[in-house]
C-alpha cells in the first residue's frame, strides 16, 4: 500500500508541473507589478513566485525520482530557456535546502504547497513524505556501500539509482555541508512528528535512526581535539566501517570548521550529540571564538552600522539562521537584521541593482557554459577576505532580508529578475551581471530554494520545537547568548531603515528567454 502511495506522489508531482492552471500566472511576472505593489502586498508576488520556482522542482531537473536525491541544478539553453545539461552531482548542502521544503510541505504548509503542488495543494505532504521515504533508502545503502562516510555525505553523484563519491570527494568529507543536512533532518522529523498521520510518524522514526547513528561518528570522525573541527576530512578507506581496526581520519590540511557562519551548524551537532566532555565543549567555543568580530559599516552617507563581520559578507554566510533559533535571543536578531540594514545599502550607496551572494559566473552563449563560481561576493568594507568579484548579483541574495521583511526583501528580488533572461519557464535564473551584458543560465537549489525557504520562514520553528523537548534548547540559548554579548555591546545605527533598489539592470540587448517572454 506504501509503494502504491508513493508512486501516486510521484504522479502528483509529475503532474502539477505538467498541467497549466486556469490561475497560472504570466512566467515573465515580475514586469507585471512595481515596486510599491510588491511592498504593499508582497504575499500576491510571492504567490506568483513559489508557482514558477515550483516548476524547478522536476525530475532531473533538480532531482531524481528514482532516488529522491537532488541534483546540484541543471543547465537552460541560452535561447530558448529550457533544461540542457544537468548537473549529475550534488551534496549535503543542497540535500538541506530540499529536506527543508520538504519539512513545511509534510507539516501542511500552503506556501510549500504552492510551491510542490500548486494544483492539487493537499496532495503536498504526500509528495514530500514519498520523495523523503525514497531518499532515505538511498542514504541507506549509500552507508552499507561506503561505510567509512560514518553516515555522513561527500560531494556525490546522483545521477544512477546508487550513489557514489565524485571522484574528488573518495575518501574526503566536509563537516560545513553535513552540518546543514543533519539540522533540516532533524527540522523534518520533528514536522512529521506534528502531525496525526501515522505513515508521517513513522517516516519520523526511520529517518531518526539514521540521524541517531551520525552521532555515534561524528565526534571520532570530524573532532581533532583542542577545540578544533576537521573543515575537510580524510578517510583511509571508504569502503571500511568506521570503528574498522584499519581505518583512520584525519583533517586535510589545517582547515578547521571554525567560523560564525554556516559551519556553526556543525559545531551544535558536535556539542549537543558527539560526545564531548565538558572541557571539549568550551574549547570548540574558545577556538573559534576569535572568528566573531564586531564591525561598522560606514560608506558615503549610510552608517554606522554595527554588523557582525563577514568572511566575505555573502549573503550564503547567514544560512544557520534558517536552520536554528538564532532570532529567539534579542542581541542576534538586532546584529542580524543591522547586516541587512548594511547589505540593502551598500547597493544603494554603490549604485548596483541587487546584492551579493557566492555564486556561479555567466554562461558564454558561444558554448554554453558557465564560465565558473564566484565564491568572493559580499561587502569588502565589512568582511576579512577584501579581494572580491562585484559585477554579478543574485536574487537568492535578499533570502537573509525576507526572513526579516518580506516586502523589502522580495521587491530586491524584482529588481533583479526584471533584467533580461531573469526568468525562465522554471522560475528565477542564477544571476546576472551587474551591467546587464550576460547572465548564468543556469538552475541550482542555493540560488532558488534558499528564498522558498526564507519566505517559508527557514526552520528555526521545528528545530526549536525538537531542541526543547530534548532539553537542549536553553543551553543553546545561554551559550550563543553569552558569545555574541561578549562582542556585541553597542549597536549602531538600528534607526536606519532597510533601502530600497534605486538602479535597475541596464538593457544591453540581451534577449528575453522565447518560452518565458
Amino acid at each position: 500500500m506504501r509503494l502504491a502511495q508513493a508512486s501516486l506522489g510521484l504522479a502528483c508531482a509529475t503532474l502539477a508541473t505538467a498541467l497549466p492552471a486556469s490561475s497560472e500566472p504570466s512566467c515573465r511576472f515580475a514586469h507585471q507589478y512595481t515596486q510599491e505593489q510588491v511592498l504593499q502586498n508582497p504575499s500576491k508576488f510571492i504567490n506568483d513566485v513559489l508557482f514558477w520556482e515550483g516548476k524547478f522542482h522536476q525530475n532531473n531537473i533538480s532531482y531524481n525520482s528514482g532516488n529522491g536525491m537532488s541534483y546540484d541544478g541543471t543547465n537552460i539553453d541560452w535561447v530558448t530557456g529550457e533544461g540542457t545539461v544537468k548537473h549529475p552531482f550534488s551534496a549535503a548542502s543542497k540535500e538541506s535546502l530540499q529536506v527543508m521544503l520538504y519539512a513545511h510541505a509534510i507539516a501542511g504548509s500552503a506556501d510549500a504547497a504552492r510551491f510542490l503542488s500548486p494544483n492539487n495543494p493537499s496532495a503536498a505532504p504526500g509528495i514530500a513524505a514519498s520523495i523523503m521515504d525514497t531518499k532515505l533508502q538511498t542514504y541507506l545503502r549509500f552507508n552499507e556501500t561506503y561505510p567509512g562516510f560514518g553516515g555522513f555525505l561527500p560531494w556525490f553523484t546522483s545521477s544512477s539509482q546508487d550513489l557514489t563519491p565524485t571522484w574528488d570527494w573518495n575518501n574526503r568529507v566536509p563537516g560545513l555541508d553535513n552540518g546543514e543536512l543533519l539540522w533540516a533532518v532533524y527540522a523534518f522529523i520533528q514536522a512529521a512528528e506534528n502531525t496525526s498521520n501515522k505513515s508521517f510518524i513513522d517516516l519520523a522514526k526511520k529517518w531518526q535512526t539514521w540521524m541517531d547513528y551520525t552521532k555515534t561518528t561524528a565526534a571520532h570522525i570530524f573532532y581533532q581535539g583542542e577545540g578544533k573541527v576537521c573543515a575537510v576530512t580524510d578517510i583511509k578507506n571508504q569502503s571500511l566501517p568506521v570503528y574498522h581496526p584499519e581505518q583512520t581520519y584525519a583533517c586535510e590540511g589545517t582547515s578547521y570548521l571554525n567560523d560564525p557562519y554556516e559551519g556553526e551548524l556543525f559545531t551544535w551537532w558536535l556539542q549537543f550529540f558527539g560526545g564531548l566532555s565538558d572541557a571539549d565543549i568550551e574549547a570548540l567555543w574558545e577556538y573559534k571564538r576569535p572568528q566573531l568580530v564586531s564591525v561598522d559599516y560606514h560608506i558615503g552617507n549610510v552608517g554606522p552600522i554595527t554588523v557582525q563581520k563577514g568572511y566575505w559578507f555573502s549573503s550564503h554566510e547567514t544560512w544557520k539562521v534558517l536552520e536554528m533559533p538564532y532570532y529567539d535571543i534579542d542581541i542576534i536578531r538586532r546584529v542580524f537584521q543591522n547586516a541587512e540594514r548594511a547589505r540593502t545599502c551598500n547597493s544603494v550607496v554603490t549604485q548596483v541593482p541587487g546584492m551579493f551572494a557566492s555564486i556561479n559566473n555567466v554562461t558564454d552563449p558561444a558554448t554554453g557554459d558557465v564560465v565558473g563560481y564566484i565564491s568572493n561576493a559580499g561587502i569588502p568594507s565589512i568582511a576579512n577576505q577584501t579581494i572580491q568579484e562585484l559585477d554579478v548579483i543574485t536574487p537568492y541574495s535578499v533570502f537573509p532580508t525576507v526572513l526579516f521583511d518580506k516586502g523589502v526583501g522580495m521587491a530586491w528580488w524584482r529588481n533583479m529578475a526584471i533584467g533580461k533572461k531573469m526568468q525562465n519557464i522554471y522560475g528565477s535564473t542564477e544571476s546576472t551581471r551587474r551591467d546587464g551584458t550576460g547572465v548564468s543560465a543556469l538552475l541550482t537549489w542555493d540560488s532558488k530554494v534558499s528564498t522558498v525557504n526564507a519566505i517559508l520562514g527557514g526552520v528555526s520553528g521545528l528545530v526549536s520545537q525538537k531542541m526543547k523537548a530534548e532539553n537542549i534548547y536553553n543551553t543553546f540559548v545561554e551559550r550563543i547568548e553569552a558569545e555574541y554579548s561578549r562582542v556585541f555591546k553597542n549597536l549602531k545605527g538600528e534607526h536606519v531603515p532597510f533601502c530600497l533598489p534605486q538602479e535597475t539592470v541596464p538593457d544591453t540587448g540581451l534577449v528575453d528567454f522565447t518560452t518565458c517572454n
